[in-house]
């Protein structure tokens, strides 16, 4: 049986998903950029975005029952990867040892024009 999590202090969905789907104890977080919720532009410059990106994937794991720690599998995908010492710094503010599994992919594009996104796995009792 699946539960669909959703929350208002998340970035609606611009598409066919739902914010997380969670089977048993385990979440599956859609993919978030850098998304205000409140007004759904996106955040200025790579930095912003960032962590932008991770507020967002918050909201969603506290709606969720859980937290960023709770992050066992982290996927980040950037059009420029000689963004990832950012990615990597202002995670650090965001993740405490132990940190998850991570992914980091260079992509083409993002929608909106994103400069990042990040999806995830959350496992929670």
């Amino acid at each position: 049986m699946k539960t669909i999590i959703s929350t208002a202090a998340a970035p609606a969905a611009i598409g066919t998903y739902s914010q997380a789907v969670k089977v048993d104890g385990t979440v599956y977080l859609s993919g978030q950029i850098g998304l205000d919720p409140a007004s759904m532009q996106l955040v200025d410059g790579i930095e912003a975005q960032i962590h932008q990106v991770f507020k967002n994937l918050s909201a969603v794991c506290e709606a969720a029952g859980g937290s960023l720690a709770d992050i066992v599998k982290l996927n980040v995908f950037l059009t420029d990867l000689g963004n990832f010492a950012k990615v990597n710094e202002i995670m650090g503010q965001y993740f405490q040892q132990p940190y998850p599994a991570r992914a980091a992919v260079g992509v083409a594009s993002l929608p909106r024009g994103a400069l990042v996104e990040a999806d995830g796995v959350m496992a929670v009792r």
